[in-house]
């Protein structure tokens, strides 16, 4: 992962409406779930709810998918997985520390 698509994202997760989407997207797994869903579950406007969807979109941590009239949205585990390994990858300069394996989603 290159730094800037990590800023990217990093920042995108700084606001804790989006982290708490982004969380449930993660648990949804890849079947996705509708804005609608999304919206019942966090108890959040759908507006706002678009709002941070775009802006997870734009920093390529979520995935939209047009099935008929609905928007599907799903975590992009590849983005997701790219941005812990970029993170942890010279993990305590070379040195045994506690984490030992980078965690990564088998999805």
């Amino acid at each position: 992962m290159h730094e800037s698509l990590a800023v990217s994202a990093l920042a995108a997760l700084a606001h804790a409406q989006r982290l708490r989407v982004f969380r449930a997207l993660v648990v949804a797994g890849m079947d996705g779930l509708l804005p609608s869903q999304l919206a019942d579950q966090l108890k959040v406007a759908r507006s706002n709810l678009s709002f941070h969807l775009k802006e997870l979109a734009t920093a390529g941590l979520v995935t939209v998918e047009q099935q008929g009239r609905n928007l599907i949205y799903r975590a992009a585990y590849d983005q997701m997985n790219a941005l812990l390994g970029y993170l942890t990858e010279h993990c305590c300069a070379g040195t045994d520390c506690a984490v030992t394996t980078t965690p990564r989603c088998p999805c």
